[in-house]
């Protein structure tokens, strides 16, 4: 996870990418802060794959405290990722060996000088922790979500 919300940041929430003149459009829907509504081919566009977390340390330099995370995607080979994680897992030794699930298409972010390559998924609640998505038995790194 890059930034809590990096698309609102950014200015972009209502926006979409046409696939096929790479122009920005309006969608429909969403108040301001809030994301419009997307097709189901947009979605389609998005990587999203099961991944297992192999190594989470303290990213020194970054601007809010995050952990880089080393993430095991099977086929795909390993990816790192960074994450504002620490409010939520004080102890990044308990992230490791966790199934996670991310968004491996996106093109990497540097953060404090890391690249974070992959967007690992969690849930935003008003208290501010974000708590990762989990994934049942019977996924393994590398599978698509769909």
């Amino acid at each position: 996870m890059w930034q809590r919300a990096p698309v609102a940041e950014k200015g972009e929430v209502g926006r979409v990418r046409d696939a096929d003149d790479g122009e920005a459009g309006s969608t429909s829907g969403g108040a301001p802060g809030e994301p419009g509504t997307a097709t189901f081919q947009e979605f389609q566009r998005l990587d999203l794959r099961i991944g297992r977390i192999r190594s989470a340390e303290v990213l020194p330099g970054a601007r809010k405290p995050a952990y880089r995370m080393r993430i095991d995607f099977g086929t795909l080979g390993q990816r790192q990722s960074s994450a504002q994680l620490p409010g939520t897992y004080p102890d990044p030794a308990a992230l490791v060996g966790r199934l996670v699930v991310a968004v491996v298409n996106f093109p990497p972010r540097r953060i404090a000088g890391f690249s974070s390559e992959v967007l690992v998924l969690g849930a935003l609640p008003a208290d501010g922790r974000i708590p990762l998505l989990s994934v049942d038995p019977g996924a393994s790194p590398g599978d698509r979500i769909g």
